[in-house]
């Protein structure tokens, strides 16, 4: 990974992370424009701890709610709502491994996803939660359940399906998309946690200097543009609906699958390096857990 790719993804996720459009499918789309090998051991790990990054602009904006320990029932309440995607992004190895290997497919949960929310705010028209505090434990479960949609369907969005999950369980559309970010921080820290142990099991060699430099950027830029996305994107849906960013994954994920069908995009290309390493997993495949934590990319 050069500085160059490193910057540019650092960029996307930020914009990315949030908005329900999915941060994953916009990196494989850049990985892939740019013809980044999509097996690399650095580059995977990056992705991931990049997210974490990004995630933690919400500790910074809501910190308040993050360091009320009198309030143990938000602790439980998210503790409750990932559990789903914990137990599904361990099961689902295979899957995961399959879908996030082929971008056409992730193409087409992007369209899919972008056709649900035209219509999303249509089919919940009277929440009756208008602050987190109101939010019930089952009604945790539930919006956690509907964060598992975004395993079994890479591309979908963890943050599309985690709000939409709220506003079917009678959220408003802030409250829903700010339980979705409160969400996020036990889900990314498990998966960067988990990423960065197996990557140093298994690639110790990737943790050199000049490596740890471009991750050490790569979050900052992610963090920091992600510090604007999120106060802007709650201002807009306020006074907005979801359609916008409907339209808008129609349209990436449609040009996605032309540059697929014309070439300029390989679909499930390997380099070298890529089918070494393959060969190499296949003599000593990889953990479960390791490849669940893939799972919880957006």
């Amino acid at each position: 990974m050069t500085w160059i790719q490193s910057v540019v993804i650092a960029i996307v996720e930020g914009i990315t992370e949030f908005l329900p459009v999915s941060s994953t499918a916009h990196i494989k789309f850049v990985k892939a424009i740019m013809q980044m090998d999509p097996k690399e051991p650095f580059g995977n790990m990056f992705d991931i701890v990049i997210q974490f990054a990004a995630i933690l602009a919400v500790v910074i904006l809501y910190w308040k709610k993050f360091v009320n320990f009198k309030e143990v029932s938000f602790y439980i309440k998210l503790v409750i709502a990932v559990i789903p995607a914990l137990i599904f992004g361990a099961l689902l190895k295979k899957h995961i491994e399959h879908i996030l290997g082929d971008i056409k497919i992730i193409a087409c949960v992007t369209v899919a996803g972008g056709i649900v929310l035209l219509f999303v705010d249509n089919w919940f028209k009277k929440p009756v939660v208008h602050q987190e505090e109101d939010i019930t434990y089952p009604q945790s479960f539930k919006i956690g359940c509907f964060q598992v949609l975004s395993i079994l369907f890479p591309g979908l969005s963890r943050s599309a399906s985690t709000i939409i999950g709220g506003l079917a369980t009678r959220l408003d559309r802030k409250v829903a998309a700010e339980f979705s970010f409160f969400l996020a921080i036990p889900t990314m820290a498990a998966a960067t946690l988990k990423e960065l142990h197996d990557t140093y099991k298994e690639t110790p060699e990737v943790f050199h200097s000049s490596n740890i430099d471009i991750l050490l950027v790569g979050c900052g830029i992610s963090f920091i543009i992600s510090l604007l996305v999120v106060k802007s994107f709650i201002t807009y849906i306020q006074r907005h609906t979801f359609r916008l960013f409907g339209v808008y994954r129609i349209i990436a994920g449609s040009a996605v699958l032309v540059m697929i069908y014309m070439g300029v995009i390989k679909k499930n290309e390997e380099t070298p390096a890529a089918a070494k390493k393959e060969a190499s997993a296949n003599i000593a495949p990889k953990g479960i857990a390791q490849t669940s934590t893939k799972a919880f990319m957006k």
